[in-house]
């Protein structure tokens, strides 16, 4: 969640960056809003030079996080409605804002159907890909909120699917069920699991990782020398899981939007 202090339309923040801006012409900074948090990213070309995480943001912490860099560009990718002090951002101070959409520019070409649907985050971890590993097919899974599986084949986005991930498989049993405890990957547990924390913990972490392991022998059978890579806020807490080699990539996702950024600016 993105907050303000004080003020109206975010006025703070738009004196701080319209200050900012009168001794700016380097960097990028990248904001990538996902469902639960926000990340926030600076790059001197395709070098990463900081980043955070958070789930409330404030213009205290743009400041105090941000005030030593000179920025000349920015862009902003959001998977749900872009809070007012962003678009604030987007019309003063920085001299070239992108918004992520569907409409941008891409060095991909994508078969997908209805564009207008893809998430920002699919598209910029499908561009992260293709930077790192150009000409290459590639099984992108991102493990957040959902859980997307992308597939990149050379220069060529054929699509993806999605399905729930880890907490929120967590929070369907326990919402949608009458006795069901909510139980998360704090739990330990056993498999077969012995009381229900362990059999709601033990069903819904293995379940996910059968998903991933098939996901990724189907795809391996089909395409030789692909690329498995993993990246989303839960990738750290199943890589050592998996039954095969994947990449993680926990970044990928930010490198996609300042490649995407920069492609955008020429």
């Amino acid at each position: 969640m993105l907050q303000q202090r004080g003020g109206t339309q975010g006025g703070e923040c738009m004196s701080f960056f319209t200050t900012f801006v009168l001794y700016s012409t380097i960097m990028n900074l990248i904001f990538d809003i996902g469902n639960t948090s926000t990340k926030v990213a600076i790059y001197d070309g395709r070098k990463k030079v900081i980043s955070l995480r958070t789930k409330i943001f404030s213009c205290e912490k743009i400041e105090k996080v941000l005030g030593k860099y000179e920025l000349d560009k920015a862009i902003v990718s959001s998977v749900r409605n872009t809070p007012d002090f962003i678009i604030d951002l987007a019309t003063h101070g920085i001299p070239h804002v992108h918004l992520l959409s569907y409409k941008s520019k891409l060095p991909f070409k994508s078969e997908y159907e209805t564009p207008e649907t893809l998430g920002p985050d699919r598209i910029a971890a499908v561009a992260g890909a293709y930077l790192s590993f150009p000409g290459k097919k590639i099984l992108i899974i991102d493990a957040g909120s959902a859980i997307t599986y992308d597939f990149l084949s050379g220069k060529t986005y054929k699509g993806g699917n999605i399905s729930p991930g880890l907490s929120m498989r967590f929070r369907a049993l326990h919402k949608f069920t009458g006795r069901l405890p909510l139980a998360s990957t704090t739990h330990k547990y056993t498999s077969p699991g012995k009381n229900t924390i362990e059999a709601i913990t033990a069903g819904v972490i293995n379940g996910l990782i059968y998903e991933i392991n098939e996901y990724i022998r189907t795809f391996l059978k089909k395409h030789v020398n692909l690329k498995v890579i993993l990246t989303g806020g839960d990738s750290g807490y199943l890589k050592d899981k998996l039954n095969y080699k994947v990449t993680y990539m926990p970044d990928i996702v930010i490198d996609g939007l300042n490649y995407i950024l920069e492609y955008n600016a020429k």
